[in-house]
Order: C-alpha cells, then structure tokens, then sequence
C-alpha cells in the first residue's frame, strides 16, 4: 500500500531514533513509503496537530504519488484525525492505530488475538464517544432528532458487550495459566523470561538456547505471543524459558493494560534476562524505555541480568562481566552465531544459586 508518512519533530533529543523506528513500524505494516514530509512543531495544532502550511504541502505530495493513506508518527485526537481525512481525502492512520494494525497482523495465539482486538475496541470506544458529542449536546431539532443519540449509544452498547465478552475469555485464559504457574513453582523449577526492546534479538536467543523454532525476522514486533520452553541447564536442572512480546517507545497505554496478561510471565519470573541490541546507536535509551515498562507492569523488582546481543556486528568479544560483590551483571553474545551462550548458562546457574540460596535464607529467618 502506497503511503505519505508525516513525521512529526516536536525538538525531543531523540526525533532521529522516533523517526527512523516510525518507518520500520510503517514498513512492518506492509507500506510502501513514497515520500516523506518532516515538520518542526513546539506544540500540536488543536485542530490540525500540523500547520496549515505544512498541511498543504503533505496534500500536494499525497496526489502527486497517489498514496493511498497518510501514516502520522504521533497519536492524534479524534477530532485531529478526522479534520485530516477531510483535508487529504484520505484515511489517516496515527501512530497507536498503526502498532494495533502490526499486533493484529503479528498475533498468532488464540490469547495473542483477544488481546488485540480488546485493545482496538478500548481505542475504538474512545474515537466513537468523542466522534458523537456533537449530537449528544442537542435535545431534539430538525434533522437530530434521536437517530444520532441512538446510534451512539447502540455502537456503545455493541463495543461494551464485546469488551466485557473478551476480558471474561481472557480472565478465563489468565486463570489457567495461574495453574499451570502455581504447579511450576511446586516443583522449584528457576522461572527466566527474556524481555527487551522489540528487535534486540530475544527470538533468536530463545531458539539458540531451547532449540525451539519461534518466529524470528529483523523487523519491529515479530513475534506477540509469549513462548515457554523447558530446558535443562547443567547446575541448575530444569529451567522455564518465556520470550515475551518485545517493547517499544510510547507504547500505547491500551496496549500495555490489554497486554499485562502476556506480560505476566516476566511479573512471575525469577530471573530476567534483558536483551540489548549491542550494535544499535539508541541502545541506552532502549533499555531505559524497557525499565520504564517493567517498572509500569510491577516487574522492576526482579533481578536482571544484561544480555548484550549481536556483538558479531560490533566486534565484540563472548564474555560476561561482574559486579563488586562477583555477581554476574552483563553477559555479551551473539545469538546468531551462538557465541558466548555458555557464559549466560553460567550466569543462569550462578543467578538460580543466588535465588535459591536466599530463598532458603528467608524461610530459616
């Protein structure tokens, strides 16, 4: 699909890294990119978000390539986006709408699937109260009397009912993996989970070290659905792998409440194994927006181990580094190649004898 992406610089010290992920977003999404239109804004336009100038500017290249939708790289308000459409004659597609549309094309589970659609109905609802105030304001009149108020409240009705039906299947799908949780911690089995900014390469990780075959590709949110292994690790026995859905900057606040139940494998895990892409420039801010996410989802209390990932693109040697105390802190690998994979089975074993240890510590207090 041919598309205009409007590119939005609003001076953040970090616009080139927005930018740059907003195009593999757009093109993860199957769009062919035609052209690009950058502006510099201090504040969002209410009406227009963009100015009038920039706006005509972005509607001449839109005919001139015959794009067939306009992706803008910040989330618009209802009223924005509709104003949008009118003027380029065209559906607008903001930044929230295109990562729901990725999840949606990503999602392969039956839960991964539920989740996604609860979230675009949560977005929808929102767009379609907001969409209807005008007629909810007037009491009656030539031409809105009822019909408007009516179909308000059906289209409410209609995403309410869905909405409740989907968390009840959800809550449904939550309790059983509480179960299947409750019966690995019986067995003191070390829970680890692989979490990380999305492309860092955690999929690879997780088949490089389980043997599994989970979906991997260099491109954003390759995988939705979280997969569990079991693998036994010489010096600390059986291990429960997870390799959850990846992170990403601004990630919609639907999003992140209609993906908590994924998420709760990394809540319930032992140990985490963050995942950094070695050789990318906005590697520091990547694991700052994944510490911002664990913290939001009540997972910032789990000892972490760095993973360093993709060292065969930095020239990097396999090594794992310490703390003060002999801790290990930070392991470099390189999953594609399988290079360092024994010194993080290593800092597995050492991080599992560590749990373990204090465990025992604590119930003999």
């Amino acid at each position: 699909m041919r598309a205009l992406i409007i590119s939005v610089n609003m001076g953040s010290l970090d616009y080139e890294a927005h930018a740059e992920e907003f195009q593999m977003l757009a093109q993860g999404a199957g769009a062919q990119i035609m052209d690009t239109v950058v502006v510099k804004r201090d504040r969002p336009d209410p009406a227009l978000f963009i100015g009038k100038g920039k706006l005509q500017e972005a509607v001449l290249l839109a005919d001139h390539h015959d794009v067939e939708i306009i992706l803008f790289d910040q989330a618009l308000s209802p009223a924005q986006q509709r104003n949008l459409e009118r003027e380029f004659k065209r559906r607008v597609v903001d930044r929230v709408l295109l990562i729901l549309d990725i999840f949606a094309l990503r999602a392969k589970s039956h839960e991964g699937k539920l989740q996604v659609e609860l979230a675009q109905l949560q977005h929808l609802s929102t767009r379609l109260t907001r969409m209807w105030t005008h007629l909810e304001r007037q009491q009656g009149g030539i031409g809105i009397r009822g019909p408007g108020e009516s179909q308000l409240e059906l289209d409410r009705r209609m995403i309410g009912a869905k909405v409740k039906k989907l968390r009840e299947r959800l809550d449904k799908l939550n309790r059983q993996r509480q179960t299947q949780r409750r019966a690995r911690l019986r067995s003191s089995t070390l829970n680890v989970s692989l979490v990380g900014y999305t492309n860092a390469g955690k999929s690879t990780l997780f088949n490089a070290l389980t043997r599994a075959g989970a979906y991997a590709a260099d491109q954003l949110f390759a995988t939705l659905d979280t997969t569990t292994r079991r693998i036994w690790i010489e010096g600390a026995g059986q291990v429960v792998i997870s390799d959850t859905v990846g992170f990403i900057r601004d990630l919609p606040p639907t999003l992140i409440a209609a993906f908590r139940a994924t998420l709760e494998e990394t809540i319930h895990a032992d140990l985490l194994l963050h995942v950094v892409d070695a050789a990318s420039p906005q590697k520091d801010e990547q694991v700052h927006e994944v510490n911002k996410v664990l913290a939001d989802i009540g997972a910032d209390h789990i000892p972490t181990i760095l993973v360093y990932n993709k060292i065969d693109s930095t020239g990097l040697s396999p090594r794992l580094e310490r703390d003060e105390e002999g801790n290990v802190v930070r392991v470099f690998v390189s999953a594609l190649q399988r290079a360092g994979l024994d010194d993080l089975r290593t800092a597995i074993v050492e991080s599992g004898q560590i749990l373990e240890s204090n465990t025992f510590h604590d119930e003999n207090l």
